[in-house]
């Protein structure tokens, strides 16, 4: 009785806490589970309803009614636009949502913070509620206790509406059989609509009613995104009852588990949420992989038109070649010499910026090539293996800090420090990767999302070897070869990481270009098939996951000798979220398409936001979301436009 007193007020609030999460959780499952749409911008519908209810909040009854209303229905019309733009990615998956969600979610936190402040604000609740009640012999906020209250109601009314109203069969026939639904006169799409309506008025309503819980503010959209995420993985998307438990479970552990389990309470969410996935994922057969059949967004008809155009123009006779005899000439006449025309510009280019460039440019330059090499190993995993990644960050800052720690130790030989931050990151992934590659799809996307959300908690905890969260600086410059100087200058360490970069990339080609990456080709095109001929098709991923992380750690080496400093924020969640990105800019099977991806990116987020400061996230999430509309097929893609057609993944046959 003395261990529950002790923690009584943390155990309610765990309650409260897990509550406001669970009427998130709630739309965001809502959203996932009926519409179908990967809404990681869920975050920034509950931050447009907190900030609304704190702008309106003055201390009354009215107030709070007014911001309820308000806030409620500013995320519901957000809501509503966010169906009609993910209305042309209906047929593209979800990793195209995945990106534009998170575009639309950094263009939106910009903004609220451009029109409210980057200041927390305080948020007045009426007086009436805005004291303390005895509960056990304990003082405690009447608000939170009050909100509780409206918590259990909203959820007994949320799954009464499901359950028992013509509304909710009409949702629950949309999400099961949408043709049987328009055959009953019911508009699919605008049930679509209503749906992800209905999920942004609640997460609105949370954001208002929450607000003196978890306030508005900088980072809030995040922080509620990824603990609504662990509940809806935790409790599943058939029962709303499922979700409320799990709520309760996560607010728990938010708060309870922090005074009882200090030292475990920042792993205990996501190695919950890593568990039940690879747990459900190892009953499930994997899926094969299909094919998708043409998007029918307007930009890929309007993309199509031109290359059909293109394809039917009239062309003159070309005049006979001239005979070219040998090796040379059978490669000159063969499409080998138009695949490595772009590797040689490439490697122009990377090696003529030096004297083009200033010291500052140069450096962005550099961190590019680093993030490049962790945008190639996605683009290993997505666009070869079938495995699209939110994880790839936690091999890239195995390497990163393996090579800080080599370095502050004394060994500072460059190809020693790559080498061995390689080996780091690859006995990582080879840990890692039985729980990844058993799962698809989005449950990929979710278990990768775990492992480097728990690689971010243990970045913060060990501070003996990562600095926590002030980082590692001041450790010595790497040398270049034995016997030689430590690079300080700039351009001495582009060249350093462009040579590294080339070798690396060489190497990928080389084994993608080989029978061993058209069997992970086809694994990714025809996995059903390659099973039923004996191919072992778990050994395959598993080999092409470990040296994916080894390629990740080579590019967090890179990373580490190019800045000379290394951050959490440098191996976060936003990076692997840039990393996938400069993957769908390049083309998911082009390798020189995701360094180019990736110094876009760069370009974009230090070069052209250092001339309009503070809207970096503006013109990344601009970036984000002209990306995945323009770019259906990434910068591998034009080519249709120009009359070659892309090779299906399917074939074998991909991009340089």
């Amino acid at each position: 009785m003395d261990l529950l007193d002790a923690h009584l007020v943390p155990a309610v609030d765990g309650v409260a806490y897990g509550l406001l999460l669970f009427v998130v959780a709630a739309g965001l499952s809502l959203a996932f589970g009926t519409a179908g749409v990967l809404n990681l911008s869920h975050g920034m519908l509950y931050a447009i309803g907190a900030y609304t209810g704190a702008e309106l909040s003055d201390g009354t009854w009215g107030g709070l009614a007014l911001g309820l209303a308000a806030g409620t229905a500013a995320a519901a019309l957000a809501g509503a636009g966010l169906s009609a733009a993910t209305v042309p990615l209906a047929r593209r998956g979800h990793l195209a949502q995945a990106l534009l969600t998170f575009g639309i979610a950094l263009v939106g936190g910009d903004l609220l913070i451009q029109f409210f402040g980057a200041d927390e604000l305080p948020v007045r609740v009426p007086g009436a509620l805005d004291s303390s009640v005895h509960l056990l012999g304990h003082r405690y906020p009447a608000y939170r206790l009050c909100f509780i209250a409206m918590a259990v109601v909203l959820a007994a009314f949320g799954t009464w509406v499901l359950t028992r109203t013509r509304v909710g069969a009409a949702v629950r026939a949309s999400a099961d059989d949408p043709q049987m639904l328009a055959a009953t006169g019911h508009n699919p799409r605008a049930v679509h609509t209503g749906v992800l309506a209905a999920a942004g008025a609640l997460a609105g309503a949370a954001g208002v009613l929450g607000a003196p819980i978890i306030g508005p503010g900088p980072g809030t959209s995040e922080n509620v995104l990824m603990l609504s995420l662990v509940v809806v993985v935790l409790g599943g998307l058939r029962s709303l009852w499922a979700t409320f438990a799990a709520a309760v479970a996560v607010g728990e552990v938010q708060t309870l588990g922090v005074s009882v389990l200090p030292d475990l309470a920042p792993y205990l969410l996501f190695a919950a949420m890593a568990a039940v996935l690879v747990f459900r994922s190892r009953f499930t057969e994997p899926e094969a992989h299909e094919e998708r059949g043409p998007s029918s967004d307007p930009v890929s008809r309007l993309r199509g038109l031109l290359a059909a155009r293109w394809e039917n123009r009239p062309r003159k006779a070309a005049p006979p070649a001239p005979a070219t005899p040998g090796r040379l000439g059978a490669w000159l006449h063969s499409a080998g010499w138009r695949q490595a025309v772009p590797l040689l510009v490439l490697l122009a280019v990377l090696f003529a910026l030096p004297g083009m460039l200033d010291s500052y440019s140069i450096s962005l330059a550099g961190s590019a090539l680093a993030l490049g090499l962790l945008a190639v190993s996605v683009t290993v995993l997505t666009g070869y293996a079938g495995l699209p990644t939110l994880g790839q960050t936690a091999p890239f800052a195995v390497g990163a800090y393996a090579t800080a720690n080599l370095a502050d130790a004394g060994w500072t030989v460059g190809p020693v420090q790559i080498v061995l931050s390689a080996l780091a990151a690859a006995v990582f992934s080879a840990v890692t990767g039985p729980a990844v590659i058993r799962a698809r799809g989005t449950t990929v996307l979710m278990i990768t999302l775990a492992v480097g959300e728990l690689t971010s908690a243990v970045i913060n905890q060990v501070k003996s070897v990562t600095g926590g969260a002030d980082g590692l600086v001041g450790f010595p410059a790497t040398r270049a070869l034995w016997g030689g100087e430590g690079m300080t200058e700039e351009r001495e360490l582009y060249v350093y990481a462009a040579v590294v970069a080339v070798v690396a990339v060489a190497l990928t080609l080389l084994v993608l270009r080989s029978p061993a990456g058209k069997l992970l080709t086809g694994t990714r095109g025809a996995e059903a098939r390659m099973r039923a001929s004996g191919h072992p098709v778990g050994r395959y991923l598993l080999v092409a996951h470990i040296c994916a992380g080894a390629l990740a750690g080579v590019g967090g080496s890179l990373m580490v000798t190019v800045q000379q400093y290394l951050s959490p924020a440098d191996v976060g969640f936003e990076i692997a979220a840039f990393a996938l990105l400069a993957v769908v800019i390049g083309g998911t099977t082009s390798v020189i398409g995701a360094l180019l991806g990736a110094g876009l990116i760069v370009f974009t987020r230090d070069w052209v936001a250092g001339s309009w400061p503070g809207h970096g996230p503006l013109l990344l999430g601009a970036l984000f979301i002209a990306a995945v509309y323009l770019l259906p097929r990434g910068l591998a893609g034009l080519r249709a436009v120009v009359g070659r057609p892309v090779p299906a993944v399917s074939s074998g046959k991909v991009a340089p």
